[in-house]
C-alpha cells in the first residue's frame, strides 16, 4: 500500500491509497495549525486500521514537501523519512503546490498561493491540464507579499488558503476555494505518475523564524 501525506499547511492530511491505480483506501483531514506533531501519527495510524493494513504491508510513502512554515513541514519529512528507514522503502517528495494545483477541476492555468505567514503567500503558476490530468509548473515556488505579485497572478483563478486570506490584495475570489492539499490527491498522483516526485527535502524558501542565539553579551563598559 502507498502511505501519504502532507503536513505543509494548517491541514493534517493523511491517505492510504492502492500503490499502482491510486484507488483511496482510507483517509482523513483535520484543520489545525498548532497540532501537526499531536495529530499525524494517530491519523496514520487510524487510516492504516480502517483499510486493515499493517504498517509492514506499506510499498511506499508521499509526503509533501513544501513550502511551508519550518515546524509543520518538519513533523512530516522526519514522520516520513524515519518511517521509509525503518521499512525500507521509497519515500518520494512532492511539491506541496503541485498538490493543490493537480485538485482544480478547471480546465484553464491556475495559480496557487498559499500562507506563508509574515503576511506573505508562497506562489507558483501552472499551465491547463493535460489529458491525465497533471500539470505543468510554468513559474515558481516562490515566496512574496501578495501585493508585490498580484500582478503576475492576475487574471488567472488561485487557489490555496492564500487566495483566502488575500483575496483584496489578489483581486480574486475567494468563493468556494481550495484551501488546503489533499492526501487523496498527493497519493493518486504518485501512484499514477501525474504528480512530479522530486527528493523528500523540505522546501522552506526562507529560514526558520527560530535561530540559533549568539554568544554572551558582555556587561562591561565600553
Amino acid at each position: 500500500m502507498l502511505l501519504a501525506f502532507d503536513t505543509s499547511s494548517a491541514a493534517v492530511t493523511v491517505a492510504l491509497a492502492d500503490p499502482v491505480s491510486g484507488e483511496i483506501a482510507a483517509s482523513s483531514t483535520t484543520v489545525d495549525a498548532l497540532r501537526h506533531g499531536e495529530l499525524l501519527a494517530p491519523a496514520i495510524a487510524a487510516a492504516l486500521a480502517t483499510a486493515s493494513c499493517r504498517v509492514e504491508d506499506l510499498t511506499r510513502i508521499a509526503v509533501g514537501v513544501g513550502p511551508g512554515p519550518f515546524t509543520g513541514l518538519r513533523v512530516g519529512l522526519v514522520t516520513a523519512r524515519t518511517m521509509g528507514d525503518v521499512l525500507g522503502i521509497e519515500v518520494a517528495g512532492v511539491c506541496s503546490l503541485d498538490i493543490l494545483a493537480r485538485q482544480s477541476a478547471l480546465a484553464l492555468p491556475v495559480a496557487v498561493a498559499t500562507d506563508a505567514r509574515r503576511k506573505e503567500i508562497y506562489w507558483a503558476l501552472y499551465d491547463g491540464p493535460a489529458a491525465d490530468g497533471s500539470r505543468r509548473r510554468l513559474e515558481g515556488p516562490a515566496v512574496d507579499r501578495p501585493a508585490d505579485v498580484a500582478h503576475v497572478l492576475s487574471g488567472l483563478p488561485v487557489i490555496g488558503r492564500g487566495a483566502v486570506l488575500y483575496a483584496e490584495a489578489l483581486g480574486t475570489d475567494a468563493t468556494d476555494v481550495i484551501e488546503y492539499p489533499s492526501a487523496d490527491v498527493l497519493a493518486t498522483g504518485v501512484a499514477t505518475g501525474t504528480l512530479p516526485v522530486v527528493a523528500p527535502d523540505p522546501l522552506y524558501l526562507r529560514r526558520p523564524d527560530v535561530t540559533v542565539a549568539g554568544g554572551p553579551k558582555s556587561v562591561l563598559p565600553k
